[in-house]
């Protein structure tokens, strides 16, 4: 039998199955992360396929039957985000956001917070500035969307002061993943080393809203280490990479 519902969902990964269907990855509003397919949309006269692209923002008619996958029945576009997918810096940058959301939200389970900022990253991502050479790893709005992510699922690095015996200012030498973030001189055995610059453009990332990362004016070191400190928490916390990081 069944049942079917509505919910908002956003397009993680579109995979193509069989001679015209789709198996889709998405985070909804109402149940997480969940597995789809949407019949026949591959085809030429097909109007649905447009609407279902990676990063695409929607309003979904599922039914839920006795397999794992759900079947899509029905899709209205809330937002397109055509202006990332076209762009590849803008799309490098969504799918980074896009791969992180799959690897910490895998389960069922609704979060309406990590739904907002998904949606928020992307809506900000449409009109972002896209620098000369630059690489999408290293954007400031892609860092803070991963560090605020790696809060909602559990795992906020930790950078005003010393993880393990709470020391702060200057006296902050490293961070360790393990421990879940800085630490002094004195516990620094199995950390890597990070600047004073960089702790405090996290801590800066880390509190203000997505909206503002751009104006964090964060130099292209800091960016670098920030990145060190979302992939290290990522592989001690998670026991993953993002391929996505790497291109």
């Amino acid at each position: 039998m069944g049942r079917s519902y509505q919910t908002e969902a956003i397009v993680l990964r579109s995979l193509r199955f069989g001679e015209a269907d789709r198996i889709l990855h998405l985070y909804t509003r109402r149940r997480g992360r969940i597995g789809a397919i949407a019949k026949g949309i591959r085809k030429t006269k097909s109007r649905v396929g447009a609407r279902l692209e990676p990063l695409s923002h929607v309003e979904l008619q599922l039914h839920e039957g006795s397999g794992e996958l759900q079947t899509v029945t029905g899709v209205d576009l809330v937002r397109p985000h055509r202006a990332t997918r076209e762009r590849p810096y803008r799309l490098g940058v969504g799918l980074i956001g896009a791969e992180a959301m799959l690897r910490l939200f895998g389960e069922p389970e609704a979060n309406e917070r990590a739904f907002a900022a998904l949606a928020r990253f992307l809506d900000l991502l449409d009109e972002a500035d896209e620098p000369a050479g630059g690489r999408p790893a290293l954007d400031p709005l892609a860092l803070s969307f991963q560090l605020k992510l790696l809060w909602l699922s559990g795992y906020l690095p930790h950078v005003t002061t010393c993880v393990e015996c709470g020391a702060g200012g200057e006296l902050l030498v490293g961070f360790s993943a393990r421990a879940g973030g800085a630490v002094c001189r004195t516990h620094a055995r199995g950390s890597f080393t990070l600047s004073t610059e960089a702790l405090r453009g996290i801590e800066l990332l880390l509190s203000t809203p997505l909206a503002d990362a751009a104006a964090a004016g964060l130099g292209d070191r800091v960016r670098r280490e920030a990145l060190t400190v979302v992939t290290s928490s990522y592989e001690e916390h998670g026991g993953f990479r993002l391929r996505t990081l790497s291109a």
